[in-house]
């Protein structure tokens, strides 16, 4: 089943284009990635469909709702962490789950998914004082405790040491494998392989090419994704 169809979205900034006739399709129960350069419009992408951005043109459905015709509809039942994403210093791990809790009309118990995260430790620690794997665990958790269908993770793993980036794609796979649709933007092509079921690269604002990791190292002509990457970008660094 399709979860999310584009089909020739566009969006631009001060007369500067964006995005450029963008279609894609993610379907139900996958980690669907998005790749490409920096300014390509990954997160532009991402933000339009999960209602936080206006498109200028183009057809754009989500779980069949429009993002900005039927944003109150929708918003309940998608979870966001954008790169950007950051909480104040002095806010308490459970006191952030239960506001998140709080903003939702079914939302799933916070205590729970606090504890699926293994945060219970932690409930009484500081933002400020977590560690980068620490709190990007915490992100997952409040962009979960709202029972997302479709959960949207922008570069999530930028920043973190080696350790931590395994460990958070651990919790990726969770997030996957309890039901939820996966959108990962990510410039990491090792963290696309071991994660993503399809992937699109994008470039200047456009879907340059899209498929399986497998069907972009073919596509690339050579034996690995990091490699088929930069020959289907021309070179440009994710």
């Amino acid at each position: 089943m399709t979860v999310i169809e584009i089909e020739g979205m566009s969006k631009s900034y001060r007369g500067r284009q964006v995005l450029e006739s963008v279609s894609l399709k993610v379907e139900r129960g996958e980690i669907f990635g998005i790749a490409g350069p920096n300014g390509a419009g990954k997160t532009t992408t991402v933000e339009c469909m999960a209602g936080l951005r206006q498109r200028d043109g183009g057809v754009l459905r989500v779980l069949g709702l429009d993002p900005q015709t039927d944003r109150r509809e929708l918003l309940p039942r998608l979870g966001v962490q954008l790169q950007e994403a950051s909480l104040p210093d002095a806010i308490k791990v459970g006191e952030a789950l239960k506001m998140y809790a709080s903003f939702y009309e079914k939302p799933a118990d916070w205590r729970v998914v606090m504890d699926q995260w293994g945060l219970t430790e932690r409930q009484r620690s500081r933002f400020g004082n977590l560690s980068g794997g620490w709190k990007q665990r915490l992100f997952i958790a409040l962009a979960l405790v709202g029972n997302p269908e479709v959960v949207f993770l922008d570069e999530l793993t930028t920043g973190l040491d080696p350790s931590a980036r395994r460990m958070t794609w651990g919790l990726i796979r969770e997030i996957r494998d309890r039901g939820a649709t996966v959108v990962l933007v990510t410039h990491f092509m090792d963290e696309a392989k071991a994660l993503c079921d399809r992937m699109a690269i994008i470039d200047h604002g456009r879907v340059i090419i899209q498929g399986t990791p497998d069907e972009l190292i073919v596509q690339g002509r050579t034996e690995n994704l990091e490699d088929a990457y930069f020959a289907l970008t021309g070179g440009l660094a994710a």
